[in-house]
């Protein structure tokens, strides 16, 4: 949905995957935001420009090295100031998706962030990149890899950064706990696997598996399993097999969603691949 103003537009949608998440996309060069408050959890990061905001009595600024979180309910207004632009993206986390969330990071009810402005930088890049992949269109093969986007980016935030309660649990020490799940991705690599389903597979959250994961083999569990699946489309390739068939035996949606994985990690397509090999 986009705001027709040729001086203020914005662009608002619901994020696929993820349940109860919007999102924005604004650039606004004279817009004033009245008081008001969401029934979700809001962040929003500044791209260029920036503006003053009000929440909790204070003012604030939002800045391209801030992040800026409010609590659900939470009253605050907003007006240009100190910058000619405001080009920001926010998201939208209401009820059904902080219930996900919290179910991925294993905890029982979301902890409330005392701050508004966080200047954390890794984190605001990740945030940044974070809604840069749910505007892309990754096609319909991919809600594993956005799915796990989403979970560490809201989870490193919760874990970091909310009110101190109960903590995001681990995920235990050690490569050993990833053998259930590492003996499920190479038997089914093949098939639609699903975070939860690969984190039930060791008894670990899907926060806790991103994270032993990354630990483990310096690769997230989506980034491990197209590797599989790209290796068992070079054997169907080097078997012969059509590109459309080794893509659906490999575990691809179709054979774009090969193609794409398959430049980006070799540099080169399948069919550039069978030809060279063919020469």
């Amino acid at each position: 949905m986009a705001r027709l103003d040729p001086l203020n537009t914005s662009r608002y949608w619901h994020a696929p995957v993820v349940p109860g998440m919007d999102l924005l996309h604004a650039d606004f060069t004279t817009h004033e935001y009245a008081p008001h408050a969401h029934p979700s959890f809001v962040v929003a990061v500044t791209e260029v420009g920036g503006a003053e905001f009000r929440s909790r009595g204070r003012p604030g600024v939002a800045e391209p090295q801030a992040l800026l979180v409010f609590n659900p309910s939470e009253p605050h207004s907003g007006r240009m100031g100190g910058s000619a632009r405001w080009r920001y993206r926010a998201f939208y986390l209401a009820e059904p998706g902080i219930r996900h969330l919290m179910a991925a990071l294993g905890l029982d009810e979301a902890r409330q962030f005392e701050s508004n402005v966080l200047g954390d930088r890794a984190l605001i890049d990740a945030f940044h990149a974070l809604h840069r992949a749910f505007d892309a269109d990754p096609g319909p093969d991919d809600p594993l890899g956005r799915d796990e986007r989403f979970v560490h980016t809201f989870g490193t935030l919760f874990q970091q950064h909310a009110r101190q309660g109960r903590r995001v649990p681990a995920a235990p020490a050690g490569a050993a706990v990833l053998a259930p799940v590492l003996a499920l991705l190479h038997d089914a690599f093949g098939e639609r696997l699903s975070l939860d389903q690969m984190a039930a597979a060791g008894g670990l959250t899907p926060f806790q598996l991103i994270g032993a994961f990354k630990r483990t083999t310096g690769l997230t569990p989506h980034a491990y399993l197209t590797q599989l699946r790209l290796r068992a489309a070079i054997r169907h390739l080097g078997a012969g097999q059509p590109l459309i068939d080794a893509a659906v035996a490999s575990g691809f949606y179709d054979q774009s969603a090969l193609t794409r994985h398959f430049k980006r990690t070799f540099g080169m397509t399948p069919l550039q691949y069978v030809r060279a090999r063919a020469g």
